[in-house]
């Protein structure tokens, strides 16, 4: 063996066990306990209160709404925030205006999603990751998108009602 093969095959060898470990790093995370941890000690970290809900969702407020992140066991680099129950949906005259504001909401910002949910509004979030600790990154701006998704919302719905 030459000595330039010896010295690739060294490096090779070397480097197998940081492989290993960056590997094992990245299946811990697909359990959902682990991503329930990471997220729950991100935004203990970040001020909030976060708690883990009997779904398995993390719970926690901001300004005081209620917002949920979706823990995804077998999907772990999909990440999806959520501000529920944002208008209730108390008529089907409503409804008709609820889904023109949901289009206009949709139309207008970025990555968010607005739905009906039975008879209310939730307003969401949802991308996906190249790794499960990506979310920590791009929060702000995924929480920041979802408060424009929902004041989209809600100004088309105030239009459609009468007010400004």
């Amino acid at each position: 063996m030459t000595a330039a093969c010896r010295v690739v095959a060294f490096m090779t060898l070397a480097a197998l066990p940081v492989f290993a470990m960056a590997q094992k790093g990245k299946a811990e995370v697909k359990d959902k306990a682990a991503l329930q941890k990471m997220y729950v000690d991100f935004l203990k970290d970040e001020g909030y209160k976060p708690e883990v809900d009997s779904d398995g969702d993390v719970l926690f407020k901001s300004e005081g709404k209620s917002y949920f992140i979706n823990v995804v066991e077998d999907d772990p680099t999909y990440f999806r925030v959520v501000l529920a129950n944002i208008w209730p949906i108390e008529s089907e005259e409503e409804r008709v205006q609820c889904l023109v504001a949901v289009d206009h909401s949709n139309n207008r910002s970025k990555v968010t999603k607005s739905y009906i949910v039975k008879d209310n509004i939730w307003v969401g979030v949802e991308v996906f990751l190249a790794e499960p600790e990506d979310f920590k990154k791009i929060f702000a701006r995924c929480m920041s998108a979802v408060n424009n998704g929902v004041a989209l919302f809600a100004s088309r719905m105030r239009e459609q009602q009468g007010g400004n």
